[in-house]
């Protein structure tokens, strides 16, 4: 069941700096110039890094889809706080995104 834009529009208004781009009926969300996680079945899902581990340390782990690494489930997204926390310290310990050439 591909994600809906209204769950979209919603997890972009709690943080600022978010962005997404549209894949195959679900989003790829983008904190600055990296890629961060995605809304998947409606459900934000955010990489694992040690930051998002020790931040989300009871978030169950999810597939965004078959065949992917598992990711981590932010269930608490109206908490405007923990969203801003969490892409903050994540960010440097995303690799840099690729180029187009």
């Amino acid at each position: 069941m591909p994600s809906s834009k209204e769950y979209l529009d919603f997890v972009l208004e709690q943080c600022s700096g978010f962005s997404a781009r549209a894949m195959m009926g679900e989003y790829v969300l983008y904190y600055g110039d990296k890629v961060v996680g995605g809304i998947y079945d409606n459900r934000l899902l955010v990489k694992v890094t040690p930051s998002s581990a020790k931040i989300l340390q009871n978030a169950p782990k999810e597939l965004p889809y078959e065949g992917t690494k598992e990711m981590l489930l932010v269930e608490d997204i109206e908490n405007r706080e923990l969203l801003k926390t969490l892409l903050e310290s994540m960010y440097e310990e995303l690799p840099e995104s690729k180029k187009k050439k």
